[in-house]
């Protein structure tokens, strides 16, 4: 059996223009009218998953996903450094930021390491993989990257070489434990168009 799981990162938010680590901040204007635009361009699947937070729970609600009651991970705890800019953590502690950002072990701010995220999301990504029929994801752009670097077998270290720009879609696909990845196109874009 073919699983495949695509999963949306949420709309532009305040924490992710002011790169500020998420505080739980709803979208801004812009995103609810981006995620708002791009519904109805998601072919039907047989479940939608989405992250407890606010900007994805608020982008499922603008694509149409209304009814959806399963939950998918949550992102990367960031411990103490939660609702600060990554250039105020960097000029209180360079050294901590150097280390977590090139260790996946480390969790200096008290939270949760990469590694540990990307445990826990690849036993997630192993559920959902029984599950027959299609699955869409609203999640943090941090499990996108930790699902990705699990499928191509990469190390945890090329976590933070993973880009995810807000609204975009990533398909995952495969069977027996192996998985392909399609990396994000723009929602609102014909769903066959690669890039």
């Amino acid at each position: 059996m073919t699983s495949r799981v695509m999963m949306i990162s949420p709309a532009i938010s305040p924490a992710l223009r002011e790169a500020r680590f998420d505080d739980g901040s709803p979208l801004d204007a812009t995103g609810a009218a981006r995620a708002r635009s791009a519904a109805g361009s998601l072919r039907a699947a047989e479940r939608t998953l989405v992250s407890p937070t606010p900007r994805c729970r608020e982008t499922a609600s603008a694509l149409g996903f209304d009814d959806t009651v399963e939950t998918a991970p949550t992102g990367l705890d960031v411990g103490g450094w939660r609702g600060r800019t990554l250039a105020d953590v960097s000029a209180e502690a360079p050294d901590a930021v150097a280390l977590w950002l090139a260790d996946p072990t480390a969790a200096p701010h008290g939270g949760e390491s990469v590694l540990r995220l990307c445990e826990r999301v690849t036993v997630w990504l192993d559920e959902v993989a029984q599950l027959s029929g299609r699955t869409v994801a609203v999640v943090e752009p941090e499990v996108v990257r930790a699902a990705a670097v699990r499928a191509v077998g990469a190390p945890e270290s090329a976590f933070w070489r993973i880009d995810v720009p807000p609204l975009n879609a990533i398909e995952f696909s495969g069977r027996a434990g192996r998985w392909n990845v399609t990396f994000g196109r723009p929602l609102g874009h014909d769903e066959g168009t690669t890039h």
